[in-house]
């Protein structure tokens, strides 16, 4: 546990990672010594890489940082998870104060972390792994700890959207779009955690906690992604007058259970999401009295997620702490996937058609190999990974439809306003 210090002395920082948001954190330190916060000691992970700062500034095991008392608020910024728990789990047991922007980490563990919290007296601030620069994480925790919500929707991933922005402006394949996104950096090299909708699910699978006090495991929530979307796709979205958009949506239902899923979605023209294009990302929170609520920001880059981390150190320096104040209500959300909802299919073969079967079917068009219509949530979950590999592609219209068993009927809910 580090040693409690002087309000005047500068905030001493231990940086574990060095990459485009550590940088980002470090240069906006250096541009704001008012702050009067200072990163003492950088930890990476090879001696030999060529870094912008004098070889003798980092340190080469991040242990070492974590047995150094003088250090008041350590920040992991990492890319690998199983070695971010590792070292914020053992933060948290020395009652340090922590700063993460593992979204895969903390929506993997995020169980053991708020226990870990309890615990040993620590503190784990994570607003960067969510959303970049949009103050998300503590909008919920804070300004919406007790009223209800409706829903919590938006576009969390920009290099998805990157890509979906660049085919509608062109009118392009997802081939040359996402080419594109690489080479401007705003998509990974291996595009699979972004293009596959794995990165969204993991924030949605974080404000879930603080949306409703629901503690999910990634898995449970239905992540379809963009890999095999075409021009064609574009094309009929704009003919209805939208367009597609990797949408990560949280929603209460007419029963009160609460339901979750991350796919792409045709999104009108009068949604808020519509306007947020390329890398940016945008959250839509529909409050039971405060209604709707819309937050646009860039998702991603040094600079803004550097500035969210800085955020978690502020608020750090000042004593804050997430609430969580859904989980420890008496009024308990349940979460479900027993619904069905609207989606656009198209197949690239006949094979493909036999992985999901529509109880209900609005539009049937085999000369160009698509349908829409209903089919159950439980579908999606267990053929994602198959519809993924089989070339279909999967867009929701927004509506879905409750099953009630006792009752034996079907109640359908409106689209999201996204």
């Amino acid at each position: 546990m580090p040693t409690t210090k002087s309000a005047d002395r500068p905030l001493q920082i231990g940086l574990i990672g060095f990459g485009c948001v550590g940088q980002g954190l470090y240069d906006i330190l250096e541009k704001l010594p008012e702050l009067n916060a200072h990163i003492r000691r950088i930890a990476v992970k090879n001696p030999t890489k060529a870094r912008p700062l004098p070889h003798d500034r980092f340190d080469f095991h991040a242990d070492d940082l974590l047995q150094d008392p003088e250090l008041d608020i350590l920040v992991e910024v990492i890319d690998d998870p199983t070695e971010a728990f590792r070292l914020v789990s053992t933060a948290l047991r020395q009652g340090r104060r922590i700063v993460t922007a593992n979204k895969a980490m903390v929506a993997r563990h995020l169980t053991e972390l708020v226990a870990l919290q309890r615990e040993f007296g620590g503190t784990l601030l994570y607003e960067a792994a969510v959303c970049g620069s949009i103050p998300i994480v503590r909008t919920l925790d804070a300004y919406f700890s007790h009223e209800p919500l409706e829903s919590v929707s938006g576009i969390f991933n920009g290099s998805s959207n990157y890509v979906l922005s660049r085919m509608t402006e062109e009118g392009s394949d997802y081939t040359p779009a996402l080419a594109e996104a690489q080479a401007l950096g705003f998509a990974e090299t291996d595009p699979t955690l972004d293009m596959a909708a794995f990165d969204p699910r993991s924030k949605a699978t974080i404000l879930a906690a603080h949306a409703y006090g629901l503690l999910l495991e990634p898995e449970q929530v239905l992540n379809l992604g963009i890999e095999n979307v075409t021009a064609q796709d574009i094309r009929y979205a704009a003919a209805l007058g939208q367009k597609i958009k990797v949408v990560a949506s949280l929603q209460k239902l007419p029963d009160g259970r609460v339901t979750a899923f991350v796919t792409p979605q045709f999104v009108a023209a009068t949604a808020p999401l519509y306007t947020v294009e390329r890398e940016f990302n945008g959250v839509v929170l529909e409050a039971t009295y405060a209604g709707t609520q819309f937050l646009s920001g860039c998702g991603a880059g040094g600079h803004p997620t550097g500035s969210a981390v800085l955020a978690d150190l502020v608020a750090l320096r000042a004593g804050l702490r997430y609430s969580y104040a859904k989980l420890t209500t008496t009024e308990k959300s349940t979460y479900t996937t027993d619904l069905e909802v609207e989606v656009y299919v198209r197949r690239p073969d006949e094979d493909a058609s036999n992985l999901l079967t529509f109880s209900t079917i609005s539009q049937d068009n085999p000369a160009e190999g698509y349908a829409v219509g209903y089919v159950s949530l439980a579908q999606l979950l267990r053929h994602r990974d198959a519809l993924r590999r089989s070339g279909t592609f999967v867009a929701r219209t927004g509506k879905i439809r409750l099953l009630q068993a006792k009752a034996n009927t079907i109640s359908e809910t409106a689209a999201l306003t996204v």
